[in-house]
């Protein structure tokens, strides 16, 4: 998997900025440039994300749709501006919620493989 850097992120990604310098359940990001946003919260579909924290950490993620969990945010690990180690995890997608011309993910609990 990529390394995550604080530099620009792959073109093919839809950037999303989170509020925080990691994920926890109730965290939000905003995904943005979406050709559809309120189409996307109300059947959301795979995509590639450039997560930017709030200290501007970016790191890639992908988002997965299909699956028993129902949609699953998954995040390689990363360190924060800080300097922490945030391990890889994979999210539950608690609620996809049209913002304006974004879409704001809530996060829910961790995703284990079954």
């Amino acid at each position: 998997m990529p390394q995550p850097s604080n530099g620009p992120a792959d073109a093919a990604a839809y950037p999303a900025v989170c509020g925080h310098t990691h994920l926890f359940p109730g965290a939000r990001c905003r995904i943005q440039g979406l050709p559809d946003p309120g189409a996307f919260a109300a059947g959301p579909a795979p995509a590639d994300l450039a997560l930017r924290f709030s200290d501007d950490v970016v790191t890639e993620a992908e988002l997965r749709t299909a699956g028993p969990a129902g949609p699953v945010l998954a995040v390689p690990a990363y360190t924060t501006g800080a300097g922490t180690l945030i391990d890889a995890r994979a999210w539950r997608i608690k609620e996809f919620t049209p913002a304006g011309d974004e879409v704001e993910l809530t996060i829910g609990g961790h995703h284990t493989p079954a």
